[in-house]
């Protein structure tokens, strides 16, 4: 190297350092998509919330070997405050866990004798009479059915009380399922007011719902047969949805519906107009059955669910070949007989 020559400084030593080059922190692990509360409660996650509302009661009905279902609807707004004397308390709202306020609670005894209650107040005390007579009804009714298909030979269980699981007749159904022993299924619904499900579910069988269509899908899936007792909104739109899936042929299956309460329903709607006016057709009026006593619908649901699958049930068993029980496994024996169905 000459005197005056200086050494050559590569251009890597000698550029600046500019502020900021060191590395960043270490990064912590993305949430799987599946454990991402953000993505899951989001609108994207919306198809995800939907198709678990189907599978996850699906894998508890097979675990719990729940072959059909029988389905009870009517009225969550009254509920029982004391079996003895049967006063009942008017809720806020459908499924609601609040009281009404005071002016629209049925009248007591006492008010009424002092002059204190109002037309609507009157009303209501006779109603709150004929809706104990209703639960206690529904109670007697879920109880006779229970016991009857406790004693139907089967791997699964048969014909299971299922309601919308909330108080009222819904409670009463449950109840009586479950004072006979039985298993029993509550699909409750998130509301935007307080409510909770009635203590008479079988615990592993207890459902909430988001989607109001999930919750229906899952009435109708499993049921063989419907009893609707008196009550509102909920009520109406529960049965004539499912009546309207049998009008139409949607469902696959005879289903034995019976409506409880003749001199209510007929007071609320007139089948007589329907036919009258061409809405409906006189035939549509076989689609269901009045029953006035727990003994009457007891029988129309026994006879049903006897004729329309019981008995063909019991011919297809006597027509399949002795074989061992391995050898003619079928995804019905895995699944159960609904799940197992080819249906559309």
């Amino acid at each position: 190297m000459e005197p005056d020559q200086k050494p050559q400084q590569t251009v890597a030593s000698s550029a600046a350092k500019l502020p900021g080059d060191s590395a960043p922190a270490p990064l912590s692990k993305a949430p799987l998509a599946y454990e991402n509360p953000a993505f899951l409660n989001s609108a994207d996650g919306r198809l995800i919330r939907i198709v678990s509302e189907f599978m996850e009661p699906l894998a508890r009905f097979r675990r719990e070997q729940i072959q059909d279902t029988v389905v009870f609807f009517g009225s969550a707004r009254f509920r029982g405050k004391e079996e003895a004397d049967h006063e009942l308390e008017l809720l806020a709202n459908t499924g609601s866990a609040q009281p009404a306020p005071s002016e629209e609670q049925p009248a007591r005894a006492p008010e009424i004798a002092a002059g204190k209650a109002s037309d609507l107040q009157r009303m209501r005390a006779v109603a709150a009479v004929e809706m104990a007579r209703y639960y206690e009804d529904a109670r007697r009714l879920s109880f006779m059915l229970t016991e009857w298909a406790k004693t139907i030979p089967s791997r699964r269980h048969r014909f299971v009380v299922t309601s919308g699981g909330g108080p009222g007749i819904m409670e009463a159904a449950n109840r009586g399922a479950h004072e006979a022993g039985g298993k029993t299924i509550g699909l409750n619904i998130s509301l935007p007011f307080e409510q909770f499900p009635n203590p008479y579910i079988t615990p592993a069988l207890n459902f909430e719902f988001h989607y109001f269509f999930m919750r229906k899908l899952w009435f109708a899936y499993l049921a063989k047969a419907l009893v609707v007792f008196p009550g509102g909104f909920g009520t109406l739109d529960e049965m004539f949805e499912l009546l309207t899936l049998v009008q139409t042929h949607k469902m696959a299956k005879k289903i034995t519906v019976v409506i409880y309460g003749p001199e209510y329903w007929k007071k609320v709607f007139n089948l007589e107009t329907l036919v009258g006016t061409g809405a409906i057709s006189p035939k549509d009026i076989d689609l269901f059955q009045f029953a006035n006593t727990p003994e009457e619908a007891f029988a129309m649901l026994r006879d049903g669910l006897t004729q329309n699958f019981l008995v063909p049930e019991a011919a297809q068993e006597a027509e399949r070949p002795h074989e061992e029980p391995l050898s003619r496994a079928t995804l019905e024996d895995f699944l159960g007989s609904e799940f197992a169905k080819n249906g559309r």
